[in-house]
């Protein structure tokens, strides 16, 4: 038996480009970054996409986020400005990590606010070409692992998310994907400690930035593990008719074993390091009230994608329509490329040609691009009606997200080294790792996408920006999406202004949420609001007598808790009762003793988010000392 049918798919594939010089390596990823420049080229110009589909959504949650940050709350659960003023617990139940960073842009580094979210759209273009590369380049070399990233940054969709959508969550997410893809990969076919942590990190990171990419990505990832399990074991032998000894087998069965745990205990610790936020957000969604968000236009029924949308080049920026001319008629583009869909279907035809390891993953990417675009068809409306899973993505073209991956890997295939097959024992010449061939077909897709790297730069409406405490307000009342309520608000007669509302939008400050109306401020009872915070007020009350109580203007939620102080700005030294109103708008309402006091309203965690929290922290520590083990018995062994 020859040596090279033992070696992994990954040596095979490096077989030329083994030990690349760091000069190589930094020049492969400067020409990325350079090809990365031009994808982002839309973004570097002055003025604000404001009319794409989600740029003022991300401008206020970097706003409203930053109010909380400005507090030192790294991570608010409650959002205290949305529904004109009544609050919302939106980053309990929406991923908070995209925002986070957006943040970070505008509070740290000082961009404003339409500036922090180019920045982080920029960021996740550019971090997709990277992560990419290097999932790419762990299999196919450094001229596939170019290929990928260039083909990854320019696909119509990923433009579609930045350009069009301004998606800023899942366009991050899109960045995350291949880090997953490559952390999974690593724990099948090498499953070691370190390839088990990158692997959960990953998910994690996921998690952390869209729950809905995670979801509809998932099943996927999973059929991939799958996939290579498989894979290996018939690599190695396990499966197919070895002839080997039972020494050998158990080896062999003890290697499948390790690449079927490595990727389970990668989940398990991506699902620890995210408890943190999934936990109380798949609990707590029950707790809000979504039937404003599930209306006609939301049926996924009325925005499958038409074959011939797939392949229609026309672009436009308006919103997902019912019908097969959306782009036509100038809204939302559904085609996959003309360039890379071409690249793809020549990889898969060529695939007979590949080492046979190489050729069962190619000609997976080949199943996962049919079923991802077979679930955006008409055709799919059955497992859309049937299969619950499937109706995550909310609309069907989402699942182009899950298109773009095949459609990039494939490609790279083409100018992989030692792709072609004479036997398994294949040599390449020196010139197989020049990086022309593979700069040759980056430039080629970057053209076929260059039509499509623009934005409509657009100033604010009065009902958008400046960006302000009015402006939010009037945003509002444009945007369901800003004013959500919860469960137990009677969405009948949810609130559509507010007083609160009134005074930002007079330009008044609103310094206290108290419902002063139920106060009659008079010898029976008097309160005087002497802090406020985005998720805290304190109060001073004197109460003549008992069966006294406070009226909050804050929706009811699990969390908000109320304490009796010692003095002003003192430390808690009871807890009063915390109530729903019995009406429409189901504020906080705190009944508060006799005399005289200071009361402390805050947001806190209940038992299930602090359960979580340790759940991540433990997650965390565990992973943590994982690491230090492993680099301090490294060197203890090189020191031998």
């Amino acid at each position: 038996m020859q040596p090279e049918l033992n070696r992994t798919t990954e040596q095979m594939a490096n077989a030329a480009d083994e030990h690349p010089p760091a000069r190589r390596e930094w020049l492969t990823i400067g020409l990325l970054l350079l090809f990365g420049l031009a994808a982002i080229s839309p973004l570097l110009q002055p003025g604000y996409f404001w009319g794409a589909h989600d740029a003022r959504h991300d401008v206020y949650f970097i706003f409203q986020y930053g109010l909380s940050f400005r507090e030192g709350i790294l991570w608010p659960r409650w959002s205290p400005d949305w529904a004109y003023g009544y609050g919302y617990p939106f980053f309990t139940i929406y991923a908070p990590l995209a925002t986070f960073i957006g943040v970070l842009f505008n509070q740290v580094m000082g961009l404003g606010y339409e500036a922090s979210v180019k920045a982080v759209l920029a960021l996740s273009v550019a971090g997709s070409g990277l992560a990419m590369y290097g999932f790419v380049r762990s299999f196919l070399g450094r001229r596939g692992g170019l290929v990928a990233a260039v083909a990854y940054m320019v696909v119509p969709y990923h433009l579609v998310n930045v350009f069009v959508r301004a998606a800023m969550a899942e366009s991050f997410a899109l960045a995350l994907l291949p880090l997953v893809l490559w952390g999974f990969r690593a724990a099948v076919c090498r499953p070691r400690l370190e390839s088990v942590i990158a692997a959960g990190l990953a998910f994690a990171a996921l998690m952390w930035t869209s729950n809905l990419v995670a979801l509809v990505f998932t099943p996927a990832l999973a059929a991939y593990v799958v996939a290579l399990i498989l894979l290996e074991a018939r690599r190695r032998g396990t499966l197919g008719g070895s002839t080997a000894g039972s020494t050998w087998r158990a080896l062999w069965a003890s290697e499948t074993l390790r690449s079927v745990m490595a990727p389970g205990l990668a989940l398990a610790v991506g699902l620890g390091l995210s408890a943190a936020f999934f936990v109380p957000a798949l609990v707590e969604q029950g707790y809000i009230n979504k039937t404003q968000w599930f209306g006609e236009y939301y049926n996924p029924e009325q925005h499958f994608v038409y074959f011939n949308q797939l392949f229609d080049p026309s672009w436009g920026f308006g919103i997902s329509q019912p019908g097969p001319d959306d782009a036509a008629q100038g809204s939302l583009s559904y085609q996959l490329g003309a360039a890379v869909t071409l690249f793809a279907l020549i990889s898969l035809a060529l695939s007979s040609r590949f080492r046979p390891r190489l050729r069962g993953e190619l000609r997976f990417w080949g199943a996962w691009l049919l079923v991802s675009v077979f679930l955006t068809l008409p055709a799919s409306v059955f497992l859309w009606r049937t299969v619950p899973i499937v109706g995550y993505a909310q609309f069907p073209w989402r699942y182009l997200m899950l298109a773009i991956l095949p459609l990039s890997i494939l490609p790279a295939a083409l100018v992989a080294p030692g792709s072609k097959a004479r036997g398994d024992g294949e040599t390449t010449s020196p010139r197989a790792s020049s990086l022309w061939p593979a700069i040759l077909l980056s430039s080629l897709l970057l053209l076929s996408s260059y039509p499509y790297l623009k934005v409509e730069i657009r100033e604010p409406t009065p009902e958008q920006g400046p960006v302000s405490m009015a402006a939010l307000m009037r945003f509002q009342r444009t945007s369901d999406e800003m004013t959500g309520v919860t469960a137990w608000v009677d969405p009948v007669r949810r609130p559509m202004w507010s007083d609160m509302a009134e005074l930002w939008v007079q330009g008044k400050e609103v310094t206290t949420r108290v419902d002063y109306s139920r106060v009659p401020q008079n010898e029976t009872l008097a309160v005087n609001s002497e802090d406020v915070g985005t998720a805290h007020e304190q109060i001073f009350f004197y109460a003549e007598g008992p069966g006294q109580s406070i009226t909050f203007n804050r929706f009811w939620y699990p969390g908000w808790t109320a304490w009796l102080l010692d003095g002003k700005n003192g430390r808690p030294v009871g807890k009063l009762a915390v109530q729903r109103e019995d009406g429409p708008l189901a504020r906080i309402v705190v009944p508060i003793p006799a005399g005289q006091g200071y009361i402390l309203l805050r947001f806190e965690d209940t038992p299930l988010r602090t359960a979580s929290r340790w759940v991540t922290y433990a997650t965390g520590f565990a992973s943590l000392l994982v690491v230090v083990w492993t680099v301090l018995r490294r060197r203890s062994r090189k020191g031998v």
